[in-house]
């Protein structure tokens, strides 16, 4: 391939002007993906949860090329297998040091489930590649409701527990001796999550969650400690990743999922090097007692 027709591949934006119209729903589909992600990231970070998310994303992997399979809907799939292995792992991972070995379990079953699936079914090339690498594009006004009252739902569940989550999410042992109930929060969480996962698997695929749900909180995380500061700064970098992946996808004739994953990842670059700079200049620490 030369220069030239990868770039035409890559960024092409020849007839921009006439094709960003079109896809207005789709845009305004990746803003609200990208603030459901950078909200509940923060918690998948506070949590440690981060492994946790990939082995969602395997079953909800799973969930969804058993609906293909059977001619059901893919976005139904998707979400009962996200939040069947959510709930799994709520259940089963009481513990931090089992909770990855139960994970461990689950990534590969869901992932050999899903492969499993894909191999019977008989159908379009393309519809198997969306569920890995995301098939955003052609969302129109009816699935783009259905995606906004989900959302809705992850984003009013997290607003109702969010001051008891924090408290347990930070020291789980005092918020036990307070009479938080810690463990009910945790499954009502790792609900939330399962939903937030199958949500994000439209835009990157099963493959390339993590992009979404957990790199923006991380970028966050390298230039400031303040609690608010972080969750403006995640969902901030959340939605210029999928709105700007997006928008730059409308220019190729690749998925989505790359630009958003470049996208994201170049950020977290630029906040590594800033928080870097900071804490050598002593920055964080002052940041710290600030935020105390």
């Amino acid at each position: 391939m030369s220069w030239t027709d990868f770039s035409d591949a890559v960024l092409n934006f020849s007839n921009y002007a006439q094709l960003l119209p079109l896809f207005r729903d789709t845009l305004l589909a990746g803003a609200i993906l990208g603030l459901v992600g950078g909200l509940i990231g923060t918690f998948v970070m506070m949590r440690d949860l981060a492994f946790a998310v990939h082995g969602i994303a395997e079953l909800s992997f799973a969930g969804a090329a058993f609906a293909l399979l059977i001619g059901a809907d893919v976005i139904f799939g998707s979400l009962v297998g996200s939040v069947l292995a959510a709930l799994l792992l709520g259940v089963m991972g009481v513990r931090a040091r089992e909770k990855n070995s139960v994970i461990g379990v689950i990534m590969p079953f869901g992932l050999g489930l899903g492969i499993l699936f894909l191999s019977l079914y008989e159908g379009r090339s393309a519809n198997k590649f969306g569920l890995l690498t995301g098939q955003i594009v052609s969302v129109d006004t009816t699935q783009l409701s259905v995606l906004a009252g989900t959302a809705l739902v992850v984003i009013a569940g997290l607003v109702l527990i969010w001051r008891p989550l924090t408290f347990a999410s930070v020291d789980p042992d005092i918020a036990t001796a307070r009479g938080v109930p810690v463990r009910t929060l945790s499954l009502v969480f790792m609900f939330l999550l399962g939903i937030a996962v199958a949500l994000s698997i439209q835009v990157v695929g099963a493959l390339l969650v993590l992009a979404l749900l957990i790199t923006p909180a991380a970028a966050a995380l390298q230039v400031t400690v303040a609690p608010r500061m972080v969750v403006l700064l995640s969902v901030a970098f959340a939605m210029v990743s999928t709105v700007g992946g997006i928008m730059l996808a409308l220019g190729g004739r690749i998925p989505i999922s790359p630009y958003v994953t470049t996208l994201s990842f170049l950020i977290y670059v630029v906040c590594k090097v800033v928080g870097t700079w900071r804490r050598k200049r002593g920055w964080s620490v002052r940041s710290e007692t600030a935020a105390a």
